[in-house]
């Protein structure tokens, strides 16, 4: 336990913020490639560029899974993370109100073991067909000497790659995003593949932390694995049936960063801030809490916000008067969806959770 101290940050698996928002400084010398755009300007958007192509706009995205890959070794299921692979990089194309067309993986492998092979590749279609795309092709290289599995010539990291286009009038620009416009949040299926790093190292013993990986708790249905092992979430279908519907003025995939991720919306509509009071989390972030708490240390409320989704994996900002029909959509696409929040007009993030006030930024 000699990492955990008295107050645990993301910051101390390995992934600091800051660090992180220096280094991406140097995505600014991407735009000396812009020049090469052949039908016309590179559009910048709250979170990626669309370029144009003939009459519509494409979005390309690429996304991993982090150190997900390891608890699929440690559980040995394999056959379910090409699915949070696949959501990754859709979810990440439609919050410009692009539809994905196609994904591509990239596995790097310890050793192409035709049985892992096929695993991997279920949850790769089993996701795309969620989407509702095309997987045209893929690369598995055997790197060896860079990667290790827990077991024996089972390691692998995974990523993909999607395309999305979108006609004009329909891309979500993030701009006239009002004070008092409603966020809409649609519902999590758990941690997603986001903040991993720290549920190992508390939840699971093989990482330092309490449990065996399959030890069911009681009024839990799976085991510990099984839960953070999860799914992520697929929400294609019904946020491109409500760009048909309503019109979007952002949107937000929740992942790294959290709820942090909105600040990105301000550069496109000054003056805003966010506020947040609708939170329902699943067992698994109070246990992630309770456990920082019975291993002598504290994962306070403000982190769990900057780090985990907190029940709700994507959300939409809509005009308050297009609330409703944005809700009934959403529910005639089946997911679960609420009003979690509005905008304020106040600069800054903050959440209202169990009589508490968080601020975030």
């Amino acid at each position: 336990m000699s990492w955990l101290t008295r107050r645990i940050s993301y910051s101390q698996t390995g992934v600091d913020r800051n660090l992180r928002a220096e280094s991406k400084k140097a995505l600014r010398s991407l735009k000396k490639t812009y020049e090469f755009s052949r039908f016309g300007k590179v559009l910048e958007l709250p979170y990626g560029r669309l370029f144009p192509f003939h009459d519509r706009y494409l979005d390309v995205q690429i996304e991993g899974v982090g150190t997900k890959v390891l608890v699929a070794q440690l559980a040995e299921k394999y056959d379910t993370i090409g699915i949070d692979s696949v959501a990754m990089v859709v979810n990440d194309v439609i919050r410009s109100g692009a539809k994905p067309l196609a994904v591509v993986d990239n596995i790097h492998a310890q050793i192409s073991d035709p049985f892992l092979v096929k695993e991997w590749l279920k949850g790769i279609v089993k996701g795309a067909q969620e989407a509702e795309c095309i997987v045209p092709a893929g690369e598995i290289g055997d790197v060896g000497d860079l990667i290790r599995g827990l077991h024996s010539n089972k390691g692998f990291d995974m990523v993909c790659g999607a395309v999305g286009e979108v006609v004009r009038e329909k891309i979500v620009r993030g701009k006239n995003i009002k004070p008092g416009d409603p966020i809409i949040g649609l519902r999590s299926s758990g941690v997603h593949s986001n903040g991993i790093s720290l549920v190992r190292r508390l939840l699971l013993k093989e990482w330092g932390g309490k449990y065996a990986h399959d030890t069911v708790l009681t009024g839990w249905e799976k085991s510990v694995v099984g839960e953070v092992l999860e799914p992520t979430a697929i929400y294609v279908k019904p946020v491109l049936r409500l760009t048909n519907k309503v019109k979007i003025k952002g949107a937000v995939h929740i992942t790294g960063d959290a709820y942090l991720k909105f600040d990105h919306l301000r550069k496109f509509s000054p003056g805003i801030g966010f506020e947040f009071d609708n939170f329902k989390p699943q067992p698994i972030f109070e246990l992630i809490q309770r456990t920082a708490s019975e291993l002598g240390s504290t994962i306070a409320d403000v982190e769990m916000f900057k780090t985990f989704n907190m029940g709700w994996g994507f959300a939409v900002i809509v005009d308050k008067g297009e609330r409703d029909e944005a809700l009934d959509v959403l529910a005639g696409a089946g997911v679960i969806s609420e009003q979690i929040g509005r905008v304020t007009g106040s600069k800054g993030i903050k959440v209202f959770h169990k009589e508490k006030r968080i601020i975030l930024s």
